[in-house]
């Protein structure tokens, strides 16, 4: 369907100045919002491949990496005490 249409520049130039008269406020939103995608993309791509690249060059005990275990504490009774009360029957 396309092939058939055939754009010379000066068309193209008409179609582009009706675009930016159409969107022209929001071209830098979305040129900002495009560039923080590409940026999180490329962040997000070299994260893949420093972990790709450390978790097979060199693999570390997980023990190794643990921290050593605290002395055990003491914790004090939280519970109410309760008094034997025997000369009152229970209350329903």
């Amino acid at each position: 369907m396309f092939g058939f249409v055939n754009l010379g520049p000066m068309e193209i130039i008409v179609i582009l100045a009706i675009g930016v008269l159409l969107f022209g406020r929001r071209l830098p939103e979305v040129g900002r919002y495009l560039g923080k995608g590409i940026v999180e993309f490329k962040k997000g791509l070299k994260g893949l491949e420093d972990e790709v690249d450390t978790g097979s060059i060199t693999r570390q005990d997980p023990v190794a990496e643990a921290p050593p275990p605290r002395p055990p504490q003491r914790v004090s009774a939280t519970a109410p005490k309760f008094e034997d009360n025997t000369d009152q029957p229970p209350s329903a």
